[in-house]
């Protein structure tokens, strides 16, 4: 590049290097190959035959290197290209969606693309720009920011179920019960109920007739009255307002950080990752949607 930049004799100052040190970079170069690309005298330089033939050959690759170093340079001011996220179904739901509309709208050269999938995965290794879990979930060595307000799990069932077995007055007995489960098919295994009251924090492994991979078939069995199932109450709450579902045990499960969503580093944010920062962080002033699971 350095040839090129001498030869036309006025590139060389956007390199911001002295004379001095271009000759002594070309010196060398012909000390490499082996015969000069420069004939100096006193009063010009000018390329031989050997630089003029490797002139020609380098020329269009060094103008289109310019040319998308520009085009790189002007792309540092304004929102394009794709940013990948992964994020639950009821993470897109509650943290994205309400501000895609208006993120689509003000910047259309930019693409979003939600993978939604409920395993852990590695954003550096799958070329991920960010992801949405919940909090307890987070890799360690990320940068995390809250974007949704605190949620709470909800207990309930349809009131013929409970009036046919009765309510529980204790997450223990809820083994006496038909417990609609959900399973974790990326561990393996049924997730197990959580519970809290005056410092008493422990899980439940519960069994039941009914096992399913989407809260939303759960929290259907419950309002068909086929056992109790354990959601995020925000997604029954149409339901218990309805008086079709009964919310039992609510004072052992306390609210909970929402969702956050993070990233690998502050130095290598791009530009449309950038853009969307800050209508995430306006969370407060949207309510969570309903959909999907954590």
């Amino acid at each position: 590049m350095s040839i090129h930049l001498i030869i036309a004799n006025n590139r060389h100052e956007a390199l911001n290097v002295s004379n001095s040190m271009l000759s002594y970079t070309i010196k060398r170069l012909e000390s490499r190959l082996g015969y000069p690309l420069l004939r100096r005298t006193s009063r010009s330089v000018a390329p031989t035959a050997e630089g003029e033939k490797l002139l020609l050959t380098l020329e269009p690759a060094l103008d289109a290197i310019d040319s998308v170093l520009g085009e790189l340079s002007q792309s540092r001011d304004r929102v394009a290209g794709t940013l990948r996220i992964t994020a639950t179904r009821q993470g897109y739901e509650a943290v994205i969606r309400p501000v895609l509309a208006e993120f689509c709208a003000t910047y259309p050269e930019a693409t979003v693309e939600v993978i939604v999938d409920y395993a852990l995965r590695d954003l550096v290794a799958e070329r991920f720009d960010a992801g949405i879990r919940l909090g307890e979930k987070l890799q360690q060595d990320m940068v995390a920011l809250p974007v949704g307000p605190a949620l709470s799990m909800a207990v309930v069932a349809a009131p013929e179920y409970l009036s046919r077995h009765g309510a529980p007055v204790t997450p223990e007995d809820l083994q006496n019960h038909r417990c609609i489960n959900y399973r974790m098919e990326t561990a393996g295994s049924l997730y197990a109920w959580e519970f809290e009251k005056d410092g008493r924090a422990f899980k439940l492994g519960l069994s039941g007739p009914l096992t399913f991979n989407e809260p939303d078939l759960m929290l259907q069995a419950a309002i068909d009255g086929l056992g109790v199932a354990y959601v995020l109450e925000h997604e029954a709450a149409t339901h218990i307002a309805s008086g079709r579902l009964l919310r039992i045990l609510a004072d052992w499960t306390p609210p909970f950080p929402g969702f956050f969503l993070y990233y690998p580093s502050r130095k290598q944010v791009s530009a449309v990752l950038a853009a969307l920062l800050p209508r995430l962080r306006a969370w407060p002033d949207r309510p969570p949607k309903t959909g999907g699971r954590l």
